[in-house]
């Protein structure tokens, strides 16, 4: 087929050769197979900002550190040049969450280069040799989707122990690879320590995957380990290979507000008196 225009950049670098076939057209991008030499991979060609459907807010990007500090401040201000440092941050997150993430031995697709808006990756194939399908074009049996359900809540643990939470997981941003289930797309990745909203987007990512898996195997609906995990997350005992028991007991005492305002005041008393007269 005729080479896409942003891909023309990475024929001329000679990281790409050909491009075969459009494999997908998506609310953040679309993907090209491609030939790299004696290799087959995927050219993920990221959408401008005014075609996305999926739109950058504060509840992904909070946290995100910005090395420079005169990007920081073009950023903060919106100017032109910040707004387009804000969309090479944006699409450069996936990039940095892919490296963090294969490092720690989550299974998701490897970069291999990152050039004007486009990420060379690894292609995942599924048992057929084709590329792999998502698990939303599945039906599994109930054998099945207990074993990837389990693969995904350790390979999320693994995401949460390098300090990342994915933020838009679901059976959507899952291939079904030969290998066992490969998470993708992760432009909006959140920083799980800086971010205010990533214990509620973790907790969304593992019950948007009990949901899917619960439909062929219906106990795992009644699992909680989005919760679980979290507050071992929160105490600082998570590992990877810690043992889970998808249950998560609430509290029901109530909360002790007088307590609390007392300390508040405790704290306010603290500073005042630290500050010069």
């Amino acid at each position: 087929m005729k080479t896409p225009k942003r891909i023309e950049p990475l024929v001329e670098e000679g990281l790409v050769d050909e491009v075969l076939r459009q494999l997908m057209s998506g609310k953040e991008a679309e993907v090209y197979v491609v030939r790299c030499g004696e290799h087959v991979r995927c050219a993920k060609v990221y959408k401008e900002a005014g075609k996305r459907s999926f739109r950058q807010s504060v509840q992904y990007t909070e946290g995100r550190k910005v090395k420079n500090s005169r990007r920081a401040r073009a950023m903060e201000k919106g100017t032109r040049y910040g707004r387009q440092e804000q969309e090479q941050a944006w699409q450069s997150a996936e990039v940095d969450a892919l490296h963090r993430l294969a490092a720690a031995g989550v299974r998701v697709p490897r970069p291999y280069n990152f050039l004007d808006g486009v990420l060379l990756m690894e292609l995942v194939t599924g048992k057929d040799g084709n590329a792999a399908p998502r698990l939303n074009d599945l039906e599994l049996s109930d054998v099945v989707a207990r074993d990837y359900h389990q693969t995904l809540v350790m390979q999320v643990v693994r995401m949460l122990c390098a300090g990342i939470v994915h933020g838009d997981l679901s059976e959507y941003n899952v291939l079904a690879a030969i290998d066992g289930p490969v998470i993708i797309d992760l432009p909006q990745a959140v920083d799980a320590a800086g971010n205010n909203s990533a214990c509620l987007l973790f907790e969304r990512d593992v019950d948007n995957l009990t949901a899917y898996f619960g439909r062929f195997a219906p106990e795992l609906r009644r699992t909680d380990y989005g919760r679980e995990i979290w507050s071992i997350y929160a105490s600082g005992k998570l590992h990877p290979g810690i043992a889970l028991s998808g249950s998560f007991a609430r509290s029901e005492r109530p909360a002790d507000v007088g307590g609390i305002m007392r300390e508040i005041d405790e704290v306010a008393k603290e500073n005042a008196a630290r500050r010069p007269r």
